[in-house]
């Protein structure tokens, strides 16, 4: 899918590269260099390698003084390999003096850890948050936050924004009569963002009955509301071991659904994922490009490029002009 940048008023697009540094970690390369594509220019030079026994060096191999620069790293598997390269790459642009920081997050990890559910354990999402801005991030611009409230965590300036302008575009242009549609949230706590897609489709909206038996172990067990005879899509913020969607998939496929199509903006794909997509009765798996897809990935998945929202996100922040307006510059 391509989608081009707004119109930037009398600003020059071809100057915002030039007066932006835009770096990338190894986790996701390619989300990085499509980002910089869109903004009309390349990635900063940054010499990333891993010691012997698995100690990071990050080295910038430009003059960054005084520039606003933009590190792209999603926070993939291996997860902590990851978070540790980003927070070392945010020391080296703090220490090359740098005039800001902003930390380019596609998919933010350990954010399910939100809240002590028992005792004695960690928040990991305020932990993280931490981590990055004491390592030199003066700004975070993060894509679909597991919950919104976690951007009270963060005690620096936070841009949210959503991969589902993409994701409603490419449905409406299959074409589906909205009184054919559903859009069913796999649980509660997702009902919120299943609304959303809901409203900006015009159709129904669902919500499975889900019992979360530990971690990565849910059950599924009734539908509120009515698919029968319609074409569901059942939108979550992220596919992790796949057990809860396939799972609702059966069941709204048992209670009369014609076809079912799975929306997610972080495809982590973990454990039995792939196994289990693969032999589940979902037609098509719709994700985003915040976690490049593993090789052995089933050919039912379909991965849009969200490069260009979050380069107009960029081109936003550095010129301080709003970045709630780009779901309206998208068309969502």
């Amino acid at each position: 899918m391509v989608l081009e940048l707004s119109e930037m008023g009398q600003k020059d697009k071809s100057k915002v590269i030039q007066d932006i540094k835009i770096f990338t970690g190894r986790a996701n390369p390619d989300i990085a260099d499509d980002i910089a594509r869109h903004l009309g220019g390349s990635l900063g030079t940054l010499q990333i390698k891993n010691f012997s026994d698995g100690e990071i060096y990050v080295r910038i191999q430009e003059s960054i003084r005084g520039d606003d620069v933009f590190v792209v790293q999603t926070l993939c598997d291996p997860v902590n390999k990851n978070l540790m390269e980003l927070l070392i790459m945010l020391d080296a642009f703090k220490r090359a003096s740098a005039k800001s920081v902003t930390a380019v997050v596609p998919y933010y990890a350990y954010a399910r850890q939100d809240r002590k559910t028992s005792g004695r354990e960690a928040i990991t999402a305020k932990l993280v948050a931490d981590l990055i801005a004491t390592a030199g991030a003066t700004r975070i611009l993060a894509v679909d936050l597991h919950t919104g409230q976690l951007q009270g965590f963060f005690n620096i300036l936070v841009d949210h924004i959503s991969v589902a302008p993409v994701i409603i575009d490419f449905i409406r242009k299959k074409g589906f009569p909205r009184d054919e549609m559903v859009v069913v949230s796999p649980d509660a706590g997702g009902v919120e963002r299943a609304r959303r897609f809901a409203e900006k489709l015009d159709c129904s909206l669902a919500i499975v009955d889900k019992r979360r038996l530990g971690h990565n172990i849910a059950e599924v067990e009734h539908i509120i509301g009515d698919v029968k005879g319609k074409v569901a899509f059942l939108v979550d913020d992220m596919i992790d071991t796949a057990g809860t969607i396939t799972e609702a998939a059966k069941l709204i496929i048992k209670e009369g659904a014609t076809d079912v199509y799975v929306c997610a903006s972080h495809a982590v794909f973990s454990g039995p994922a792939m196994e289990r997509l693969e032999n589940s009765p979902v037609k098509e798996i719709i994700v985003a490009n915040t976690i490049p897809l593993k090789e052995n990935a089933p050919p039912k998945i379909t991965q849009l490029s969200i490069a260009p929202l979050i380069a107009e996100a960029i081109s936003r922040i550095y010129y301080n002009e709003s970045v709630s307006e780009i779901i309206e510059t998208f068309n969502a």
